[in-house]
């Protein structure tokens, strides 16, 4: 996924010099922003912000402050170049959050090198689930944000494990752990073999998994997210559930009740173009749809596809 870098400067004269010493990587896109346009900016949520102090016609504090006070760019990284050299300069603006203060003349493969490992470090540390190794709830409600404020056509996936309690209470939290991290290379394998671009998968918490696509046609994703779930899930039961077709667990009256193997539900929110304005609305209408998926027995899918 192309990660989006804002140089901010006033004069524009920055955005030259960032292009030529990324112009081999690939996975980088540099945008030059005015001050005047911050507000705008910020609703992109940037994946990290340089601030060229030399070239703005604002005070570099304030401007930090105002960026860190944005709900959505809280954890978005700041880089400060600057010719000013004094001391207690330097550690007012890393006071306000900013992850780097680089002084000028700014040597280029210093530069160069601290954005791509600024880059694989929040690769690494973004990625919330050390059991899934997917990003969570701070990054999908980015993500959502971002394609809502930028009105793309999209569509959202809810899913989440039926019957996963009652599969817990029998084989226990380590087996339970398997199926969850199962599932997250199931959604994963899945997708990125349909959609490679611009693609987005999450891990909610616990069972529940989301995945944004930038396409409306959903139904050929969720039949082979289904398939592969319902052959592959088979190996986490033993023989004897699997001849049954059902797994017995005690409720805490000690009677013996009758579940079904874990299966996958999908609810699925298509947003079209200016259908939602805030995640809210599409958190509302996924649970709407997940819970009619659920009502089916077994795995199976359900997609809202109400106008606007």
């Amino acid at each position: 996924m192309v990660q989006e870098i804002y140089i901010i400067d006033d004069d524009e004269s920055s955005l030259p010099i960032f292009k030529e010493l990324f112009k081999a990587d690939k996975e980088f896109k540099f945008i030059g922003v005015k001050t005047e346009q911050i507000d705008i900016a910020l609703k992109n949520i940037p994946f990290l912000i340089i601030i060229n102090e030399d070239a703005i016609d604002r005070d570099i504090i304030d401007l930090c402050q105002k960026i860190r006070k944005d709900e959505d760019n809280k954890i978005t990284p700041i880089i400060v170049v600057s010719s000013n050299e004094a001391r207690e300069h330097r550690l007012a603006v890393l006071k306000e959050s900013v992850e780097y203060y680089i002084k000028k003349p700014v040597d280029t493969d210093y530069l160069y090198y601290t954005v791509k490992n600024l880059n694989r470090l929040l690769n690494i540390n973004r990625r919330i689930s050390a059991l899934t190794g997917l990003p969570g709830n701070v990054q999908i409600h980015a993500e959502l944000k971002k394609r809502i404020s930028k009105k793309e056509e999209f569509s959202v996936l809810y899913l989440d494990l039926d019957n996963f309690k009652a599969y817990n209470d029998v084989y226990g939290f380590l087996k339970g752990d398997e199926i969850i991290e199962f599932t997250a290379q199931t959604i994963l394998k899945c997708i990125h073999q349909l959609f490679l671009e611009n693609s987005f998968i999450g891990h909610i918490g616990g069972d529940d998994f989301i995945a944004i696509i930038s396409t409306t046609e959903v139904d050929e994703i969720c039949q082979s997210i289904i398939a592969t779930f319902d052959k592959e899930v088979e190996k986490f039961f033993t023989e004897e559930d699997l001849d049954r077709g059902y797994i017995e667990v005690a409720n805490r009256k000690g009677v013996i009740e009758q579940f079904p193997l874990t299966s996958i539900s999908i609810g699925v929110v298509i947003a079209e173009k200016g259908r939602f304005s805030n995640i809210l609305e599409i958190g509302e209408v996924g649970a709407q749809v997940k819970h009619m998926a659920k009502s089916i027995m077994g795995s199976s899918y359900a997609i809202d596809r109400r106008q606007t």
